[in-house]
């Protein structure tokens, strides 16, 4: 098979990376290091649970104080991390 445009493997592993199947993924890989970069190192040292369903994300906080500040930030923090994702992997945000 004779190609018009070659490609470099970059390129190819570049658009692969760029699918929506793909790249939700990946961002959902990335979930608990994007949430440690959003809240910090404390917090995230606070956070005993992040589960990802149905594009909610459930996080489960130890602290009290904590979790009641993170319950008014939700949908900061949701924008936030499809923000950071580049994808819209998250559309609601229960804190526990």
């Amino acid at each position: 098979m004779k190609r018009s445009q070659t490609l470099s493997v970059g390129q190819l592993l570049d658009e692969f990376f760029h699918r929506p199947y793909v790249a939700a993924r990946v961002a959902e890989g990335r979930l608990p290091d994007t949430w440690r970069e959003i809240v910090g190192p404390q917090a995230a040292a606070e956070t005993t649970e992040l589960r990802l369903t149905n594009r909610i994300l459930h996080v489960r906080i130890r602290s009290g104080i904590l979790r009641s500040e993170l319950f008014y930030q939700r949908e900061a923090l949701c924008a936030e991390i499809n923000r950071r994702s580049g994808i819209r992997i998250v559309n609601a945000v229960i804190i526990r």
